[in-house]
Parts: C-alpha cells; structure tokens; sequence
C-alpha cells in the first residue's frame, strides 16, 4: 500500500575472508531476530569451501537451521569473477584486483534479480573494504549501510588518511617518526602503531588502492556500523560519529546466537577431549589467523623452541600454507615427539569452543580483531605477536591502552628465549595477575554493553531506527529517529574513559 513503510529487507554482503565472513552471519541471526528479511551473499568459491569444510555433498544452505527457527534469512552465492579452482591465495593481488574491477558487476546483477523479492530489498550491508558499495546502493535506491569489522581505531586512521599524508605520516619522503597527535578523537598514537598498509614505503599496491577508493566510498554512506564496544573507543567513535551516523555495537563474536551456522572455511579439529586432561588455566592456545601468509619459517622455528623450552601445555593451530614459503615442512625436525602429552598441533579448530574451556590460561595471538574481542569474552589474556594490516593497531589496544596483555617483541625478528620467557609469565598466575584481574573488567565491560540497557544494544536499535527512516526517506514518508531528527548527533556524556574502560 502507497505510504506505508515497508518491512526491512538487508543485502549482506562481507568481504570473503574468515575474519569478515564470521561477524557478517552474527549480524544477520541478529537482524533477522528482529524482524528484518535477509539475503547473505557468500561468493561461490568461500560456499565450495565451507561445503567441503563441512563435508557436505548436497550444497547445503548454511542458513537452513535458521529458518527452521523461524528467522527469515535466504542465502545466496555469487561468483567473485574466478574459476572455482584459481587460487585465491597464491594469486592474491590478481584476486584482489578482481573484487575492485570484477566483483561489482556480479553483485549488481544479482541485486537486480531481487528487485522483485518478497518483501522488496530496501538496504545493502557491505563490508567497509569494498570500493563499490554506495554505487550499488544509490543505484538500485537502497540504504547503504558499512559494516566495519575492525576497532573504531583503525578506521578512523583510514578515514583520516588525508591528515597523515597532509603531515608527512603517510606517502612522504619525510615519512615522520613523531607521535601523532592530530587525528580526531584518537589521542595519540606511534607511527609503529599504524596498520602495516599506513608504515609501509610502497604505497600503490593493490590494498592500497582497496584503501584508497574504500574510505572515500564509505564517506558516502548512509550509515557506519562498527564491531566494537563505545565504552572501549569512546572518543574514538564520538568524533567518528559527528561526521557521520556511526554505531558500535558489538562485540559480535561466534557465540552472540546458539544458533549454529557453518562458516568455517577449514575441516575443524576438536581439541575438547584433550583439554579435558588439563588442569584449569595450565594451556596456553597459539593462532596466527585465517589470512597468515607472511610468518617467516624462522620465525615458526624460534616459536616451536620456545613453546618447547617454557614447559607450558599449549594448542598450537598451524595451518599447512601459514609460512610465507612452499616448504610444506616447516616445523622442526622431532618437534612433535618432543612435545607429546603436553602440545596438541592441529591445522585448524573452532576457536571459541577452544577459549572458553576452562583449561585455558593464554593466548599467543596475531592480535585480529576477532582474536582480540573471543579472548576479551572469554577473559583470557594475550601475548601478541601482530604480522600484518591492523594487528599493530590493535596491539596498541590490547598492550598500551587496556592492558590486557602483552607485547612478544618489538624486533623484526624473534627468539626461542623471548618466546619461553613471555610464555612463562603470562601462564604464571602469580606474575600475570593484574592482566588477568584487568581483562575480568574489561570483559565486564564488553558483556554489560548487550546488554538490554548497555551500549552496544541501544546503539543497535538506534542503527534499525535509522535504517527504517532512511527507507521512508528514499520512499517519500516522513521520518524520525526516537523523536529526534536523523541528523541528530549523539552526544556522549562526560566520563573517564580510564575508569569506564577498566
């Protein structure tokens, strides 16, 4: 009927990497509960790879549990412009090229087949690193919706790529080695503390060129929704926010539903039955991410003799392409018989099912985004060991600015001593207490933020508030957010962010 508002009906659309297929499906569980119509776009190469993962025959809908639930979320496959068998991985700037100039077109086209869904698409939720997402959007007259799934931080670094640049942080030959100071909302941060993209002397690689045309894209949008938690980037967001709608509201981790869905894009490993074994608080979980392509096999080396040395018991994920190398073996010769009983290696596990075991004391971690919010959740402190993009970013978080956990090296490279002295004092109870009893705040924190009267849970309802004006907006109707106009700026109060945060 003309002048009524019509229900909700979201595009989904997350980069096809594991760290951004995850919270995208959290997301949508929780858009669905409340009521919003779904469509989850995986390219066809991430749906062969969680079918194989699963060992499914059938091409199974990973969403076919949800709708027995009752929530109506549909599931779609695209092609990312490669054939099934290109490698991903070992051609990742071709690839990569590919969702910049190829991926769109796809995407558009699929769109455009939903133009007649039941009930209409009236929004596009896509991830911030696509550079074609508010084109889409204004072009098919949906709302268009960022979904960044990294900290407030680091896309406040990107958004304000201008004044690094205009203050020789960025793309200079000064390149500047003096705090930084000017970024709003930031504070102050090193320059060995931006992502490895903003450190680095080549400046038009392909990822560059992703983060070029992003954050002037994202700019365009109607909406920023961010998988953080405003009390932990207070300022951050504040700034952020008055320059456009932007949300925290997370954390969204793998548990946020008991729904389960299949994302993993690996063949899983459960480790329950051998940390059962352990004592509470004696294991030490070791994971370099779904994307490390770049440890060295020296650096892999020196971690497995310092592993070796501390004594400690520890689940070690080492995936078969995790070296920057071919050499298929990269583990020291008689590593493994020197380390049964009290080291389980395996290629890959559901990391949340891992960390909320009791047995469970530390986490050696990359610093991802993901890692960092599963290891707050489940109070479990880090020793960081950051490789690439935003993880020096977010180790800033994690080391400096929360104190819950604590730096591996700051070298290029690595030794076994460091790796066995960092291991011994983050798994000592004693010596790592005050990390431990700071993440326990922390945690408090994040959880308190979902829930019905935190942060994080008004913010999302403010978030559909403002997709559902945009919708009467763009129809024609008269539109409100809580009374208030849409241009409305959320002012935070005045607070210490020391004492809130911890």
């Amino acid at each position: 009927m003309a002048g009524t508002p019509r229900k909700p009906h979201a595009i989904m659309i997350p980069y096809p990497y594991q760290g951004h297929i995850n919270p995208f499906v959290s997301l949508a569980m929780k858009l669905a509960a409340q009521g919003f119509t779904i469509t989850f776009v995986n390219t066809q190469s991430v749906h062969c790879r969680i079918s194989r993962a699963q060992k499914w025959i059938d091409g199974s809908d990973i969403f076919a549990g949800a709708r027995d639930s009752g929530l109506d979320i549909r599931y779609a496959t695209v092609s990312d412009g490669f054939p099934l068998g290109f490698d991903r991985s070992l051609n990742h700037d071709q690839f990569v090229e590919g969702l910049i100039h190829v991926f769109s077109a796809h995407v558009d086209e699929l769109v455009a087949n939903l133009a007649d869904s039941d009930p209409p698409v009236t929004c596009l939720i896509a991830d911030t690193f696509y550079v074609w997402a508010s084109a889409i959007a204004e072009k098919h007259n949906l709302v268009s919706v960022s979904f960044w799934t990294e900290p407030a931080l680091v896309l406040s670094l990107y958004y304000h790529l201008d004044l690094l640049k205009e203050n020789g942080h960025f793309g200079s030959q000064e390149k500047r080695q003096d705090i930084i100071d000017y970024i709003p909302g930031v504070g102050t941060i090193k320059p060995t503390d931006l992502t490895s993209y903003l450190q680095a002397d080549e400046i038009w690689t392909v990822v560059h060129r992703v983060i070029y045309r992003a954050f002037e894209d994202v700019k365009k949008a109607d909406i920023i929704i961010c998988n953080t938690v405003r009390e932990l980037e207070y300022n951050t967001l504040a700034a952020l926010h008055r320059k456009q709608p932007t949300y925290a509201i997370g954390p969204i981790v793998s548990d946020f539903t008991n729904q389960t869905v299949a994302t993993s894009l690996w063949s899983e490993t459960d480790c329950t039955p051998w940390l059962n074994e352990k004592p509470n608080g004696s294991v030490l979980y070791v994971s370099f991410g779904s994307h490390a392509h770049t440890t060295s096999k020296e650096d892999i080396w020196e971690i497995a003799h310092g592993l070796a040395l501390s004594g400690v018991n520890f689940v070690w994920v080492v995936r078969p392409d995790i070296v920057n190398s071919n050499d298929a073996k990269f583990l020291p010769v008689g590593f493994e018989n020197s380390i049964k009983g009290r080291g389980l290696i395996v290629r890959w596990c559901s990391q949340m099912k891992v960390m909320s075991h009791p047995a469970i004391g530390g986490f050696m971690s990359h610093c991802g985004w993901n890692s960092v919010l599963e290891s707050i959740w489940c109070k479990v402190p880090l020793i960081c060991f950051p490789l690439f993009t935003d993880q020096f970013t977010n180790r800033k978080l994690v080391v400096n600015d929360w104190k819950i956990g604590i730096n591996l090296c700051d070298r290029p490279s690595i030794t076994r001593e460091e790796v066995k002295d960092k291991v011994k004092y983050l798994m000592s109870g004693q010596t790592s207490e005050e990390l431990r009893n700071t993440i326990k705040k922390v945690s408090s924190t994040m959880k308190n933020a979902l829930m019905s009267s935190g942060s994080s849970e008004e913010n999302f309802h403010l978030f559909i508030e403002n997709v559902k004006a945009q919708m009467n907006k763009k129809d024609g109707l008269a539109f409100e957010v809580r009374g208030e106009p849409l241009n409305h700026v959320w002012a935070p109060p005045a607070v210490n962010l020391r004492e809130q945060t911890i």
